[in-house]
Formats: structure tokens, C-alpha cells, sequence
């Protein structure tokens, strides 16, 4: 058994098409894993770490906007796409031969699916998302499966008949503990604890709001507040935190420019802040905690905005948009919640309600009624 992956551009693309390539070498370790991808983004740095074989291709998205700039890009891409990157994809495809070609999202998955589909090769893609990509709203009539993280994708879809809802699959390394036992690993005292963060490169809507909200905290008393500021944002964040009269406590607070521990920070929380990634949402279902999402406003399709909504019908989060953050409204928001424990315990369920702890073996599930089992015990 052969299969190929195509996921590029960021990590809510590339870890469901790891987490399913990790669910296929455990229950099929014979089959053989190939992913394409651009050899200078982030997929060739995780794929390698996790051990697949990768190919890279040349190949660039198309900008929406009508700059100067964006025209010259687009441009390039047209070469890229519609030239050199279908020619080198069907190169590897007709060299490797698989039996199947899933991709997850991004304009990797549009370049590989569709020669793909002119080959005769099975494909599936898979939309992380609320609000299906642009990938996938172009798959959705030429894929033999489209599987999606959540029924309301299915709206935004010009076909369903195809569509299949999954949810997105975690990869298996997550760890979940319970919020004692997270708190001590991370060196936290007990007491209600917020966690924050505003993406890799931070968030000043989001950073500024938090100095904020630390400092009502402080007033409260007792409260662990963990925070990541992104790799652009400690000077911001420590001036905010200094103009709203609060003070670092190394006791309580863990602020960081990158958590790489999340799961754990996770876990310790009683209440998230962040922003409306589909991996971010799946993660914290997974585990099961409130939020309160502000959707990043720039998202391609504000498909944050969708993701983040369909929490919010669930009630298991609070939804605030980029524009309407104050810091006023984040401390009000989480002030609310603090004072009604019955309100967050029942916002907790809904998040746990709305997870799709199963994603990975349903896919596989899909994959290999697409294709027949004999195909994997060849």
C-alpha cells in the first residue's frame, strides 16, 4: 500500500495529515508514506521531525488583493502552478505510484489533488475548517471523498453528496491529565487559572488586553494566569503590563514568547483566550475547556470567524471579533465567567460534547472503504 500526503502552509494544514499518516502506520505499518509539499515551508521542517518521507515542490498560492505587489506574485504562482509544480507532481506520482492521495488543506492540496484526479489516482481531501478553503471548495466536485471537521462546512459547499463529517484527528502523542496534576507539573499553586495566547507571532489586540486582565486578576487575588506573547511581543506585552499598573509574579504567572508545552497549559486551565485556529479548536474539545475566541480578522475566507461560531452556537465558548476587543470587554468576558461557575462547568461539557475524539480511526475508516483493506494487507 502506497499513499501520498499533500499539506503545506500551516500547522492546522499539516498536523491532521500527520495525526491520519500516524493512524495509518500503526494499524498498516507496511504502507508506504510519502508527503509533498513546499520544500521551504513549514511542512518539510515537522514532516521530517516526524519521520516521512518528503518531496519538495516549488509551488506558491495566489494573492487576492490588486497591489503592484500581489500582481507580480501572482505572476510567479501562475508559473508555479500552472506550469512547473504540475509537472514535477505528476513526475513524482507517476514514480511513486500510490494507491491513494489525501490532502488537508492549502494550496498543496489543490496543485497535488487535482493531477491526481487526472491520473485516475483515488483522492481525498480532508477540510479542517468551519468555512471550507478555496482548496477545497475546488476538490469538492473532483475528490472521490470530502471529509470535514464539522457539518456546518457542508453549508458553504456547492456539493455534499461527497462530503463526509470526521472532525479533525489529533495526532496521538497528545496527552491529557487532569488540572491537579497539570497545575503541579507546571509549578502552579491551586486556584482558578486562564491561559493566553495570541498565535506564534502574537497578537497586540490580544497581548495588550491580557496586561489588562492580569491586573484585575491581581486585584482578585488567586488567580494563575499562563500567557504567551508571542516571538514579537514581550516588549509590547511587559509595557502593557506596566501602563495597567500590574506586576510580573513569578508565583502565579507563567508568561513566555512560545509555549511548547500546550497540552499541559491546557490541561492546568480552566478558561482559554485565544485565537480560532481549526487545530486550536480541536484541541481544546479534545480536552474539553471553555474559551473565549477571537477570530484572527486576516484569516483567509475568516474562516476563524466560522470555526470560532461554531463553538459559540455550542455554547461552549465566547466569541468576541478582532475589532470589538477592548480590554475593558476582556476583563468584563472573563469576570463574568469567574463569578458564574455554573455557566463555565456547562460550557466545559458542551466543549467536550463537540469533540471528535475518534477523527483519525473514522478517516481511516473512509480511506479504506475507498480503496478496499486488501489494498493494506497486500
Amino acid at each position: 500500500m502506497k499513499a501520498v500526503f499533500a499539506a503545506g502552509g500551516t500547522a492546522g494544514h499539516i498536523n491532521p495529515a500527520l495525526a491520519i499518516a500516524d493512524k495509518m502506520k500503526s494499524l498498516f505499518p507496511e504502507t508506504e508514506i510519502l508527503f509533498i509539499g513546499t520544500p521551504s515551508g513549514m511542512e518539510a521542517r515537522l514532516v521530517a521531525k516526524a519521520g516521512y518521507d518528503f518531496r519538495g515542490v516549488e509551488m506558491a498560492g495566489f494573492q487576492r488583493s490588486l497591489s503592484l505587489k500581489s500582481i507580480g506574485k501572482n505572476m510567479k504562482a501562475a508559473y508555479y502552478y500552472l506550469i512547473s509544480a504540475k509537472r514535477q507532481v505528476r513526475k513524482i506520482l507517476r514514480e511513486f505510484q500510490p494507491d491513494i492521495v489525501i490532502g488537508t488543506g492549502g494550496y498543496v492540496t489543490g496543485t497535488v489533488l487535482s493531477q491526481a484526479v487526472a491520473m485516475g489516482i483515488k483522492t481525498i481531501t480532508h477540510e479542517s475548517n468551519s468555512y471550507p478553503g478555496m482548496a477545497t471548495k475546488m476538490l469538492a466536485k473532483k475528490a472521490d471523498k470530502v471529509l470535514l471537521a464539522t457539518e456546518d462546512a457542508k453549508k458553504h459547499l456547492p456539493s455534499a453528496e461527497r462530503c463526509i463529517v470526521t472532525g479533525n484527528p489529533l495526532r496521538s502523542n497528545i496527552q491529557i491529565e487532569d488540572r491537579e496534576a497539570a497545575r503541579k507539573r507546571l509549578g502552579l499553586p491551586e486556584g482558578f487559572t486562564v491561559l493566553s495566547f495570541g498565535g506564534s507571532l502574537g497578537a497586540n489586540r490580544i497581548t495588550e488586553a491580557v496586561a489588562e486582565l492580569v491586573a484585575w486578576e491581581q486585584k482578585k487575588g488567586g488567580i494563575n494566569h499562563i500567557h504567551s506573547y508571542g516571538g514579537n511581543g514581550k516588549e509590547k506585552f511587559y509595557t502593557s503590563l506596566e501602563q495597567s499598573g500590574a506586576a510580573e509574579d513569578k508565583t502565579r504567572h507563567i508568561f513566555r514568547d512560545y509555549i511548547d508545552n500546550m497540552y499541559t497549559c491546557i490541561c492546568a486551565a480552566d478558561l482559554i483566550i485565544s485565537r480560532a485556529g481549526a487545530m486550536t479548536i480541536t484541541e481544546l474539545t479534545a480536552i474539553g475547556r471553555p474559551a473565549i475566541l477571537v477570530p484572527y480578522p486576516n484569516a483567509a475566507e475568516n474562516h476563524q470567524y466560522y470555526n470560532a461560531l461554531t463553538l459559540s452556537k455550542a455554547n461552549a465558548a465566547v466569541l468576541i471579533e478582532d475589532k470589538d476587543l477592548t480590554k475593558a470587554r476582556l476583563v468584563e468576558e472573563v469576570s463574568a465567567l469567574y463569578n458564574d461557575r455554573d455557566r463555565l462547568a456547562l460550557m466545559e461539557d458542551n466543549a467536550k460534547k463537540s469533540a471528535e475524539n475518534n477523527a483519525a480511526d473514522r478517516i481511516m475508516s473512509e480511506i479504506i472503504d475507498l480503496i478496499g483493506e486488501d489494498k493494506f494487507t497486500k
